[in-house]
């Protein structure tokens, strides 16, 4: 396998692996962009680590904005190192999309929309999974989401940052929805101030200290619970 530190490469071979993710803070190939190419690398700001993380599709975009919303993890690596291998078809490479550092438990993943898969996919991702598991980590292929669920995370991450809340508007909200559950404009209405409790009320969702139900249309129908959440 390979990763890189500054403009170097190192190789090292799977049994060192536990010594890469220290050392590879610089993604294996650059995220560029240049007129006529079909995918879109950009850079996606997570709450979570507070930096900006490399991506080459939509599709890991939305990987990265749905890990910032599930949250529990300590570091997020794009590209984190080459695999070279050998098989019944001779020689291969395959470059990880991401590896999630996590107390818990890390995920190296691969993402992959499932109607673009070849043979030649299922060779690397089985690849990746063997040196997952010698390395201790858990191993997955996002192949895509229900339609409805990045949008529905979209929509609340507009309130993922930092917020004041001078009036205890957050707290309010609380307390309602611990009472039982409300539509999202029911909700507002229990406190003081609603029309600026709706900002609070979807970043306490983004927060996972309320809940709803992310497969239903979100708006002032939506029915709002009492959940469990993280600080941040």
């Amino acid at each position: 396998m390979t990763w890189k530190t500054g403009k170097s490469e190192v190789i090292v071979p799977v049994k060192d692996l536990s010594a890469g993710p220290a050392m590879a803070p610089v993604p294996v190939r650059r995220f560029s962009w240049r007129t006529g190419q079909r995918h879109r690398p950009r850079l996606e700001c997570l709450v979570t680590t507070g930096r900006q993380h490399g991506f080459e599709s939509l599709a890991e975009c939305w990987l990265l904005l749905v890990l910032d919303f599930v949250g529990g993890f300590d570091e997020v690596l794009s590209q984190p190192f080459r695999l070279r291998f050998s098989s019944s078809e001779g020689k291969g490479s395959h470059t990880t999309d991401f590896l999630v550092l996590a107390a818990g438990a890390s995920w190296l993943v691969d993402v992959r929309p499932g109607g673009l898969i070849g043979e030649g996919d299922e060779v690397r991702f089985a690849v990746a999974a063997q040196v997952a598991a010698a390395a201790g980590w858990r191993y997955m292929v996002v192949t895509g989401w229900r339609r409805q669920v990045p949008a529905r995370i979209d929509a609340l991450s507009v309130r993922r940052r930092p917020m004041a809340d001078p009036l205890g508007l957050e707290r309010q909200l609380l307390a309602a929805v611990v009472r039982r559950p409300w539509r999202f404009a029911e909700l507002v209405d229990q406190t003081h101030v609603p029309a600026v409790a709706r900002t609070h009320a979807v970043r306490l969702l983004w927060r996972r200290r309320m809940a709803v139900d992310l497969t239903l249309p979100f708006g002032d129908a939506a029915w709002v619970y009492p959940a469990g959440g993280r600080d941040g």
